[in-house]
This record gives C-alpha cells, sequence and structure tokens, in this order.
C-alpha cells in the first residue's frame, strides 16, 4: 500500500461525483465509485489489489462511517413517525412473510443455497436512500410517516439480520456479538442523556471556541471500540458503525458532528471503500454464469413485488414501491460475501444488479409520491391576497 495508490483511489473515485452531477442522469453517486472500483480491480486492469490489508483496514472504516451516517438518517425522535409505527410494522411484517417465499423461490429457481440470504435482501428497505430523495423532493414526514417509519424498520431488522443468515455456521458467536453491541449502544444513550443537553452544550461549545473537535474524537473513540467488538466476535463492521448511529440519532446529532462525520465519509472512507468494493468484485464471472444476471434482475423485481404487499396495510400504491429502495442490505451483503467468501461466483454483482433495478423503481415512485403530494397541496381555487402577502 503507498500514497500512490491511495492518490490512485481517490483520483477514480471523482467518477461517482462526475457521473451524478447531471441531474437528468440520475446515476446514483455511488454507481460511479463502484465502476471506477471494476475498471482498476479484478474486473478491469487490476492495479489495485482489494485483498491488501492495509487497503482492506481502510475500506472497513469507510464501511463503519457509511453504516454511522445511515444509522443517524432513522427518525427515532420524529413523532409523526413514531405514531405511525404500528402501520409501518405491519407493512414491514407483511412484506417479510412474502420476501421469505420469495427468497426461497428464487434460490430454488437458480441452484442457490441462499434463500434466507435473498430473503434479507427483498425484505430491505435503504433509510439513507429514500429519506434523502423524499427530503430533496420537499416531501414532509407528516405526509409519508408510514412509508418512513416501515422504511427504518425495515432497514435496522435486515441490517441485524444479515450477518446471521451470511454466517450461519457462526450464528451462535454472531448473536452474542450483536447482542453486545447493542447493550453497549443501549448504555451510551443512557449515559449521554444522564449528563444532559446542558453539559453536552458546553463540551461542544469548549471544542468549538478550542477547536477540539471532541465530539468526532469521542464518535471515532466509540467507533472503533464498537468495531473492536465486532472484529473480536466475528461480527460485521457494519453493526458497529449502525448502532453507533442509532445512537446519535437518539440523543440528536450536533449539526457541527454530522458535517464533520460527513466530510470524513463523503470526502475519502466512502468513496474509498465503494472504490474498494467494486475493486474486490470480478465481473468476468458474470460470462462464465450468465444465469447470474438473471438472478440480478430476479432479485429486484423480487423486491418490488414484495414491498407491493404494503398496501394491505394502508400504504398507498406508489409509496409501496418507493419504499422497495435498497442500498445499505445489498452492499453490506457483498462487503461480507467478499470478506467470508460465501457468495458464488458472480453473485455479488447479481446482487448490485438487484439493488440497482429497485433504486431505479424506487426513484420513480417518489416522484410520483411528490407529483401527488404537490397536486393535493394545491389550493382549490386563488387565494386571498392576504393569503399571499403573508
Amino acid at each position: 500500500m503507498t500514497f500512490a495508490t491511495l492518490a490512485l483511489l481517490v483520483l477514480v473515485g471523482l467518477a461517482g461525483p462526475l457521473l451524478s452531477a447531471r441531474r437528468a442522469w440520475r446515476v446514483p453517486l455511488i454507481a460511479g465509485e463502484l465502476l471506477a472500483g471494476l475498471v482498476v480491480g479484478a474486473t478491469g486492469f487490476r492495479w489495485v489489489d482489494a485483498t491488501e490489508p492495509t487497503l482492506t483496514l481502510l475500506a472497513q472504516i469507510g464501511f463503519g462511517l457509511i453504516m454511522l451516517v445511515i444509522g443517524s438518517h432513522i427518525p427515532v425522535r420524529n413523532h409523526t413517525v413514531r405514531a405511525a409505527v404500528g402501520k409501518g410494522a405491519l407493512g414491514a411484517l407483511l412484506v417479510a412473510l412474502v420476501a421469505i417465499g420469495l427468497g426461497i423461490g428464487v434460490a430454488a429457481l437458480f441452484g442457490t443455497q441462499h434463500g434466507p440470504v435473498y430473503a434479507v435482501l427483498i425484505a430491505s428497505s435503504s433509510a439513507a436512500l429514500v429519506l434523502p430523495m423524499l427530503q430533496s423532493l420537499s416531501i414532509t414526514a407528516a405526509s409519508a410517516a408510514q412509508l418512513i417509519a416501515q422504511i427504518a424498520i425495515a432497514d435496522v431488522a435486515c441490517i441485524v439480520a444479515l450477518p446471521l443468515v451470511l454466517q450461519p455456521s457462526r450464528v451462535p458467536l454472531v448473536a452474542l456479538g450483536g447482542l453486545g453491541i447493542a447493550a453497549v449502544g443501549a448504555v451510551l444513550v443512557i449515559v449521554l442523556r444522564r449528563i444532559g443537553p446542558r453539559r453536552l452544550r458546553r463540551l461542544h461549545k469548549l471544542s468549538e471556541s478550542r477547536r477540539f473537535a471532541l465530539e468526532l474524537r469521542l464518535s471515532l473513540l466509540a467507533l472503533f471500540a464498537l468495531a473492536g467488538i465486532a472484529q473480536f466476535t466475528h461480527v460485521s463492521v457494519m453493526m458497529a458503525g449502525f448502532t453507533l448511529g442509532l445512537v446519535l440519532a437518539a440523543i440528536g446529532q450536533p449539526r457541527r458532528l454530522a458535517r464533520q462525520l460527513f466530510g470524513m465519509t463523503e470526502g475519502f472512507f466512502g468513496p474509498l471503500f465503494f472504490v474498494w468494493l467494486g475493486a474486490s468484485i470480478d465481473l468476468r464471472h458474470l460470462v462464465a454464469h450468465p444465469q447470474m444476471i438473471l438472478l440480478g434482475l430476479a432479485l429486484g423485481a423480487a423486491a418490488v413485488l414484495a414491498h407491493l404487499l404494503a398496501r394491505a396495510a394502508g400504504l398507498p400504491w406508489s409509496q409501496t414501491v418507493a419504499s422497495a429502495g435498497q442500498l445499505g442490505v445489498p452492499v453490506a451483503a457483498v462487503a461480507l460475501g467478499v470478506e467470508t467468501s460465501s457468495l458464488l461466483p458472480g453473485e455479488g454483482a447479481a446482487i448490485l444488479l438487484g439493488a440497482l433495478v429497485a433504486v431505479v423503481s424506487s426513484s420513480i415512485a417518489v416522484a410520483a409520491v411528490s407529483k401527488r403530494a404537490a397536486t393535493s397541496a394545491e389550493p382549490p381555487g386563488p387565494a386571498p391576497a392576504e393569503s399571499r402577502a403573508g
């Protein structure tokens, strides 16, 4: 691992912003980074060795930070969303039941043993993907409370379930590690609430005035400590990052800390992880195993189909499709599969293809939700002069 390699990784990682800069193309940021990794990694010129230990460690740090940011997006403090938790949980449960059947069916159709993994992928939703899309189109939590609640519940449940289904031989140890990380997260929430907002604000002001960056340092300390527990118990760093993100969401993340974490994650460690992930995948296996392309399309279609059942819980049709958007869980599945060598040749690429199908479907559905919300919000006639002035 050299500085030249790091410079190359940062350079090719710029493909993400370049491809997603044009809004009309609707290319997700990570798509360009994954594509860049494919070009320089095992699929393309093989300039980057994704198995190099230092690069792998840096990529795992990026993975943890990405999951931290995803966890911090879960709206656990929003009262409107919390009021819709019951219907959201019912919708997530209905989707999960259908996903189990579809996952087993897809695995049987393609002759793999990963039915439980496919079920988790099909049932998953991505708060980090769908919530920013809703916000960018000015869709409020009040108008999509049940959708947000369902996505949050599915996101948490699938992230917890994924390590268990990917490493069935280590279920007791993985479960113990997951419970340990969750317990530490719960203790952190209790301790921080006992400290109280007033003392935390004092710490914030001291850190800001003296340029200590104490909140960032303490957040990284907690992340690495949780990651250490994860590493010792053979749990993915995904759990460590996501748990800490939920802690920050529960106590209220300071804007300054959010900006610092955003800068670290999106400026270096996040793109590095996605380039590393792309470099780890060898798409040449798709040539030898073209059925994996069909597997990816089947997973994406199954995800959309399963989420349609949330209509039975009262979710509008367009929002059911929007809830199918997935990102964190498929990426985590591929990363864990690479780490544990548990995926078949080309299966990682198939999983990402399925996620892309779901992302495109969700993007179209969110646009429809936005259009419907705007139409329903229009006044029936010309507003009085006083209202327009106000």
